[in-house]
């Protein structure tokens, strides 16, 4: 798992990883509630200007740091070749054990609980737009392979990123009945017979 800078996408101007790197250092000390523009500026040393023509507030900023990252943790975590279900239920569980120990999203699910809430019983965020979009493709591949069962592959994708979700944000409350290896065993036994034909 990579704990540092995350890696370059390729549709980023270096300024703006810069940045983007930067954020996530004052993220990871302070929280999103106390990260500033200013204090992002500083850090990555460029002008408060450069950021603000980018970000028109730290929320939109840092939302776009957690897209990068979790896009980072998402092309590590999904396997090639193989079986679709066995992919997305090996990509679900690697990617959901990375998010669980990646101290950027610690620090969020610690300090920044409404944050968070907003996304859980709110509204989806452009993130989960993204894994949804991601699980349906492979829900669809897995259909056609024959390895995950009939049903409209949207609304077995919500059910997908419903359970993960929740294995991710709760898992603290468990850990004295489920640690990690024994909560990534449950996950993935929990998909892998819930898509199974």
């Amino acid at each position: 798992m990579s704990t540092g800078t995350a890696a370059p996408d390729p549709g980023t101007a270096p300024v703006e990883q810069t940045i983007l790197d930067a954020a996530r250092d004052c993220v990871a000390e302070f929280g999103v509630r106390r990260t500033t523009l200013t204090e992002v500026a500083r850090r990555a040393g460029v002008s408060r200007p450069t950021v603000y023509r980018r970000w028109a507030d730290s929320r939109a900023l840092v939302a776009e740091l957690l897209v990068r990252e979790l896009r980072e943790i998402i092309a590590e975590a999904v396997p090639t070749g193989g079986l679709a279900r066995d992919r997305l239920v090996t990509g679900v569980v690697t990617g959901a054990a990375e998010v669980r120990s990646n101290p950027l999203f610690g620090k969020i699910f610690r300090t920044d609980t409404d944050l968070m809430l907003t996304y859980v019983f709110g509204r989806l965020g452009r993130n989960q737009r993204q894994l949804l979009d991601l699980f349906t493709t492979e829900i669809q591949a897995g259909q056609a392979d024959g390895s995950v069962r009939a049903g409209e592959p949207g609304r077995l994708a919500a059910m997908v990123l419903l359970i993960t979700q929740s294995a991710v944000q709760s898992a603290a409350t468990v850990t004295h009945l489920l640690d990690g290896p024994a909560l990534d065993t449950e996950l993935r036994h929990a998909l892998d017979t819930y898509l199974a034909p």
